[in-house]
C-alpha cells in the first residue's frame, strides 16, 4: 500500500483545491508536496538496499491486484533503487517549484496547481509501474497537465508549440504502445507484467522493432537529436514552473524507461545498435553545446544545455557498463536539481529587470551579492566543477566511455569545455562588470532563498558524499548487468 499512497495522495489531495478559495491554492499545494516529501523520506527510511537476486526480490511494497482481469492488467507496482531514486527526485523537487511560484500570480490558480499536482501524481506512477499497460497510462497522464500549462499560461506562440510538443510526443507514445501490445501477445499467459516481458527470450530480428519503438518514444522525451526540436521552444514559452517540471523531472521518464523497458527486454538490439545510438548522443552533444555558445538569452541556454546533459547520460547508459549505469543514476538526480535551480535563477533575473537577454544584464554581483553567490555554485555544478553533485556523474560518463572508445570520449568529452564557455560567460557578462542602467536589484526574498539555499546545499552535499546514491542503486545496477548478460547472445 505505500506504493500506491505515493500516488494517490497528491492526485486525491489535489481534488481539495477546488473546494477550497483561489487564494489558498498556492499554500495548499505547498503543504501537499511537503506531506508528500515528508512521506517520501519514510520510504527512504523503510527501504532495503541489501542483495537482492531477481526482479520481483528486488522490488519492495509491491502491490499487484487485478485490474482488467480478462486482459491480464493489474495494478502492479514497486519499488527498487532505480525507482526509488525517481521518487526521490519528483517528490523532494515538486515543493521548491512550487516554492518558485510564491511571488508569482496565474489566472486560475486552482486549476495551475491542481495541473501540477496531477503530473506529481503520474510521474510517480510512471517510475513505480510494474505493469506495462499501467506503465502506459500513466505516461499518457504525465503528459496532460504539462499540455495544459504550457497552453493556459505559456508565452508568446505556445498555442503553435504546444500542439508540435503534442504532435512528437503522440508519435512517441504510439510506436511504444504498438510494442507493448506485441509483447503482451507474446507472453504465455497473457499478461503486461513487466516479469513475463522479461522472461520473454526474444528472436534477434523482433528485438530489432521492439528496441526502436520504445528507443524512438524515449529519444522524443529525453530529448536525443534529431528529436530535439520541440524542447527548446517548449522550455522558452512555458511558465518557470513548467520548464522546471519539463527539465528536471519529466525528461527523466525517458532515461528512466531505457534501464527498466529497453536493456532488460531487447540487450542483444541494444548491444547491435549501442554505436548508432553513440553516435546520435555524442552528435547531439556537440551541436547542442554549439548552439548554446551563439545563445543570448538566458532559458534559451539553459535549454540547449539540458540537451547536451542528458545525451551524456544517455550515452554512459549504452557502454553497458556498471559505471555508465552508476553515472547515468546519480546524473539523472544532479542534472534535475541543476537545471531546476537554473531556470529559477533566471525567472528572479526577469522578475526584477523584465528580461533574460544576457547582453541587457551585468553589475548584479554589486546589487545582490547573496544570489550571485547562489548562481555560480550552480553554475559551476553545471559544468561540473569537482567538489559539486555535476562532477561525480559525469566523471563517471566520460569514464565509461573512454573504457568503450577513446575516440567517443574525445567528442563527448568537448561538452565540458564547450559547457564551460557558455556557462562561464553568461554568468560573467549578466552577474559580472558594470552596467549604469543597473541601478536596482533586489537581492534574494525569504521564499527565494528557500530555494536556492537548499539546491546549493545538495549541490555540495553530494558532491562530497554521493555514496548514499550509490548504495541506493547499486542492487538495481547489477541486477540490469545479470539480465543483459544472461540474455546475450554473440550476435543479432
Amino acid at each position: 500500500m505505500i506504493t500506491a499512497a505515493l500516488i494517490a495522495f497528491p492526485f486525491f489531495a489535489a481534488l481539495l483545491l477546488f473546494l477550497l478559495p483561489a487564494t489558498m491554492a498556492k499554500k495548499v499545494a505547498l503543504a501537499i508536496t511537503l506531506l508528500q516529501a515528508v512521506f517520501t523520506a519514510y520510504v527512504i527510511y523503510l527501504f532495503d538496499i541489501n542483495e537482492h537476486r531477481s526482479l520481483l526480490s528486488n522490488m519492495q511494497f509491491i502491490l499487484s491486484e487485478n485490474w482488467i482481469h480478462s486482459m491480464g492488467i493489474r495494478f502492479f507496482v514497486g519499488l527498487d533503487g532505480l525507482s526509488m531514486l525517481m521518487v526521490i527526485l519528483t517528490n523532494f523537487l515538486l515543493p521548491f517549484i512550487v516554492l518558485t511560484t510564491w511571488n508569482k500570480e496565474f489566472k486560475n490558480p486552482r486549476l495551475f496547481y491542481f495541473l501540477m499536482l496531477m503530473m506529481q501524481s503520474a510521474l510517480v506512477g510512471v517510475f513505480v509501474s510494474l505493469d506495462a499497460f499501467l506503465y502506459y497510462i500513466f505516461w499518457e497522464l504525465a503528459l496532460i497537465p504539462i499540455y495544459f500549462i504550457v497552453l493556459i499560461w505559456g508565452g508568446e506562440n505556445r498555442v503553435k508549440i504546444t500542439f508540435k510538443f503534442f504532435i512528437y510526443t503522440l508519435l512517441g507514445s504510439l510506436l511504444m504502445l504498438a510494442a507493448i501490445i506485441w509483447l503482451y501477445l507474446q507472453t504465455s499467459d497473457y499478461t503486461f507484467g513487466i516479469d513475463s516481458f522479461y522472461a520473454l527470450r526474444l528472436d534477434p530480428t523482433a528485438q530489432r522493432w521492439v528496441f526502436w519503438a520504445f528507443f524512438l518514444a524515449y529519444a522524443i522525451k529525453i530529448p536525443l537529436l534529431p528529436f530535439h526540436s520541440w524542447q527548446p521552444d517548449t522550455y522558452t514559452t512555458a511558465p518557470n514552473a513548467g520548464s522546471m517540471l519539463l527539465s528536471g523531472i519529466m525528461l527523466k521518464m525517458g532515461i528512466y524507461s531505457i534501464f527498466r523497458w529497453i536493456l532488460p527486454i531487447t540487450p542483444m538490439a541494444v548491444s547491435a545498435y549501442t554505436d548508432i545510438v553513440l553516435i546520435m548522443c555524442v552528435v547531439g552533444i556537440i551541436y547542442a553545446s554549439w548552439i548554446a555558445v551563439g545563445q543570448t538569452e538566458l532559458k534559451r541556454l539553459f535549454a540547449w544545455s539540458s540537451i547536451a546533459h542528458v545525451g551524456l547520460i544517455t550515452a554512459g547508459i549504452f557502454t553497458l557498463s556498471r559505471t555508465g549505469f552508476q553515472g547515468a543514476m546519480i546524473q539523472m538526480l544532479a542534472h534535475g536539481v541543476n537545471v531546476v535551480g537554473l531556470f529559477f535563477v533566471a525567472e528572479i533575473i526577469q522578475q526584477r529587470t523584465g528580461t533574460t537577454e544576457i547582453q541587457k544584464l551585468g553589475g548584479i554581483r554589486q546589487l545582490a551579492p547573496v544570489f550571485a553567490s547562489c548562481y555560480m555554485i550552480i553554475t559551476f555544478a553545471s559544468v561540473a566543477l569537482p567538489l559539486t553533485n555535476g562532477f561525480i556523474g559525469e566523471f563517471l560518463l566520460l569514464s565509461s566511455l573512454y573504457d568503450y572508445s577513446y575516440v567517443f570520449t574525445a567528442f563527448a568529452g568537448l561538452t565540458v569545455i564547450l559547457g564551460a564557455v557558455y556557462m562561464l560567460r553568461a554568468y560573467k557578462t549578466s552577474i559580472l562588470g558594470e552596467n549604469s542602467a543597473m541601478t536596482i536589484f533586489a537581492d534574494l526574498t525569504i521564499s527565494e532563498r528557500l530555494v536556492l539555499f537548499p539546491i546549493v546545499g545538495i549541490i555540495i552535499f553530494f558532491g562530497l558524499f554521493p555514496q548514499f546514491i550509490f548504495n541506493l542503486t547499486d542492487e538495481s545496477v547489477k541486477y540490469l548487468l545479470m539480465e543483459i548478460s544472461n540474455h546475450m547472445v554473440p550476435t543479432i
